[in-house]
């Protein structure tokens, strides 16, 4: 082991290709999970049931956009794989299928939740207040769901072909948007004492919309990064740019590789999304507090989430190039250089997320007992990162990378259902343990994937050139 990891730190074409995709996308990852922690420390000044309306209006926006991310995470190991072997043509079929298949899974989920907002809730929770206010949130934010398909889309084609910086400065304009607004939209007009002196004072305009103010912050920041991504995308002339009549016309052979590869990962992250959605069924059955303290915990969790969001993004384009160029010795080799940078980095990781939870949680206005709960929450958190971490390389960056999309679906949902669900239930409902507990409970489907994704990683039925087979 550490000759492996002194072999690993000192391969600087390695480290080069991983850092220069991995820290892009990090930072992406870190600047949504920014406006994430804005978002809710602003609703917050609402009170518990209102972070906890939002909380769970946003489980639709979870499943949705996992449902999203298996279409991107499936057509972006092709795009990849196709890139490392210059097939351009394709990649642009990869980007117009994906898009069909977005906009309608879009659409699926828009328009229950613009029809019938209050249904939807009912979903999650029993509580008339919590299901009033987060309907309100719910019925404009999900007007933003197809910006949010397309643009992931072309996010995950621009990483297959090595453009990482576009989708980090659109998200960096995204966010500037949906915090002023935030500012502007949440909260009424207020006077505000400059210095603490009442004879200095400034006038600050203000909607007074609440939740729904957040949500209008949201959708204008979504439409306004779809568009200048795409502006940006055909100006420049990027591989992807192409005419509509360029991303159709597809072969038998084409069609069976795509379906082969990506029907496993959208079905993957959709079931694992809809179990992970049942734990706040679970969750929301605790009370508000609990739910409270898990949202605000999740959040916290999300900002060392991204590094290895990066790191797994990463590893299935830097192998993907690697396979589908032939190099399969080569590719064998990162992973195992990606296994070890992975463990390097949850150690930093539990540092960090144990450094910024008790600063973070002050800032929020709530009670001792969801700031104590909360805090506990991350602890666990903590406890169960060597597993969770190592799954999210694992599973996202190696297995996919060749194509292993069957072993993943399984890991993933037979974790999820069989494990976490029925021990969510168990615990919070029956057992009546406290939040914290139960969370730590849930978390045990980690270690179990773990386990049988090592196994799987040693098996190297991962090592494919697709782009050859095709």
């Amino acid at each position: 082991m550490l000759i492996a990891t002194k072999e690993m730190l000192g391969d600087r074409i390695f480290l080069g290709k991983a850092f220069r995709i991995a820290l892009p996308v990090a930072m992406q990852g870190m600047l949504n999970t920014v406006v994430n922690l804005v978002d809710t420390m602003m609703i917050g000044a609402l009170g518990a049931t209102a972070i906890a309306a939002v909380g769970l209006a946003n489980k639709v926006f979870f499943v949705f956009t996992l449902l999203i991310f298996g279409i991107t995470s499936g057509s972006g190991i092709l795009a990849a794989q196709y890139w490392g072997n210059q097939d351009v043509k394709n990649i642009r079929k990869v980007l117009g299928l994906a898009l069909m298949l977005g906009i309608s899974g879009a659409l699926l989920f828009a328009v229950p939740a613009i029809v019938r907002p209050e249904l939807v809730m009912r979903i999650f929770t029993p509580s008339p207040e919590t299901i009033r206010v987060g309907a309100a949130y719910l019925v404009i934010a999900a007007i933003s769901y197809p910006f949010t398909a397309f643009t992931n889309i072309y996010v995950a084609m621009l990483r297959a072909v090595g453009q990482v910086k576009l989708p980090v400065l659109t998200s960096c304009m995204a966010i500037v948007i949906n915090i002023v607004l935030n500012f502007l939209l949440i909260f009424p007009a207020r006077t505000v004492a400059i210095g603490g002196d009442p004879s200095h004072t400034v006038f600050i305009w203000g909607a007074g919309m609440g939740v729904a103010g957040a949500a209008l912050a949201t959708l204008t920041a979504r439409v306004a990064e779809t568009l200048v991504l795409l502006s940006v995308v055909y100006w420049r002339k990027f591989p992807i740019a192409c005419s509509p009549k360029a991303m159709f016309g597809y072969t038998g052979a084409f069609l069976k590789q795509f379906i082969s590869t990506c029907t496993p990962v959208i079905a993957n992250e959709f079931m694992w999304g809809l179990g992970v959605t049942i734990y706040s069924l679970a969750y929301g059955r605790m009370g508000d507090d609990a739910v409270a303290a898990i949202t605000i915990a999740t959040t916290i969790q999300d900002i060392v989430v991204v590094l290895f969001q990066g790191l797994s993004a990463a590893t299935a384009v830097i192998l993907g190039h690697e396979m589908g160029a032939g190099n399969l010795k080569r590719a064998e080799r990162y992973a195992t250089n990606f296994l070890i940078l992975q463990f390097l980095v949850t150690l930093l990781g539990m540092v960090i997320c144990m450094a910024i939870r008790g600063p973070i949680l002050s800032i929020y206005q709530i009670t001792d007992q969801v700031a104590q709960s909360a805090a506990l929450c991350i602890l666990v958190f903590v406890l169960f990162m060597p597993a969770k971490m190592f799954n999210y390389v694992n599973v996202v960056g190696i297995l996919r990378s060749g194509g292993d999309t069957k072993m993943c679906l399984f890991l993933d949902t037979s974790g999820v259902w069989f494990i976490g669900i029925p021990l969510a239930f168990l615990g919070g409902l029956f057992l009546h343990f406290p939040i914290h507990v139960v969370y730590g409970m849930v978390m045990l489907e980690e270690v179990y994937k773990m386990i049988l994704g090592y196994w799987r990683y040693r098996q190297k039925k991962w090592l494919r050139n697709l782009a050859a087979e095709l």
